[in-house]
């Protein structure tokens, strides 16, 4: 799988380029061929080249506060042309197929027109009360579109194991005379459904992965902590581990 991708990266390049050249020119401002270099490099692991390079800078970068995004828009890459011809036998075999079709499909918007503030909103500081972030009508909430071809087949299970973890607020201290210690968080993580839906949801200190720092003694009498980060990870299409952390 990853010696292909290496070969094709080349073309992948171009045939991106030449998308985005030939669309319309209301179509082309959306630059939704970064999410199709997203998807194929990010199922091989981030091979090293200018195309994947760009791609993670990209994926990076979305998951840098203020807002957090989802860091694989895949309703930005067009992938409606796989309908038009049989399963390929071997699975990674499809995951290339869709960028090589020709698609006159237009490229979607990041957020519902209806409804473009931010899923959670974040206020201008950090309130004593941690809920106050995250409204309980607010809790679970589909903010982005989905693929635009079915994609529950177990190829794309490295779309599904992408996970954003917001620690917006977290600190534990000492407080009064008693010796009282005192710990509130606001965690929110972001995951991905079936068909690459992506919502916010509330989490917690308890569900951050081993790799994140920063709350390691969270809990463990009461050392002074503060933190805010963003934390992602992700399994690429042979099951390998990867993950990014952003303090903030």
């Amino acid at each position: 799988m990853r010696q292909l991708i290496k070969k094709l990266l080349p073309s992948v390049a171009v045939a991106l380029t030449v998308t985005s050249s030939s669309l319309p020119i209301p179509a082309r401002a959306q630059t939704y061929p970064i999410d199709c270099a997203i998807l194929l490099c990010l199922s091989g692991g981030w091979p090293a080249s200018v195309p994947c390079s760009g791609a993670r800078a990209e994926f990076i970068r979305r998951i840098t506060p203020w807002p957090v995004e989802a860091p694989l828009q895949i309703w930005r890459c067009p992938m409606g042309a796989s309908f038009k011809t049989a399963p390929a036998a071997n699975s990674a075999d499809r995951i290339f197929e869709v960028f090589f079709q020709n698609n006159s499909t237009e490229p979607r918007q990041s957020f519902p027109v209806h409804d473009i503030a931010d899923p959670i909103a974040a206020p201008g500081r950090i309130p004593e009360a941690p809920d106050y972030l995250v409204h309980a009508d607010q809790a679970l909430r589909l903010v982005q579109d989905r693929a635009d071809i079915d994609i529950s087949g177990p190829e794309f299970n490295f779309v599904r194991s992408i996970r954003v973890f917001d620690v917006r607020y977290a600190r534990q201290h000492e407080s009064g005379r008693d010796g009282d210690c005192n710990r509130s968080a606001t965690v929110v993580q972001g995951s991905y459904g079936t068909q690459g839906d992506f919502a916010w949801q509330r989490s917690s200190i308890a569900a951050l992965p081993a790799e994140h720092a920063g709350l390691e003694r969270w809990g463990q009498n009461c050392p002074v902590i503060y933190n805010r980060s963003v934390f992602v990870d992700w399994r690429d299409y042979e099951g390998n581990y990867g993950f990014e952390q952003l303090n903030y």
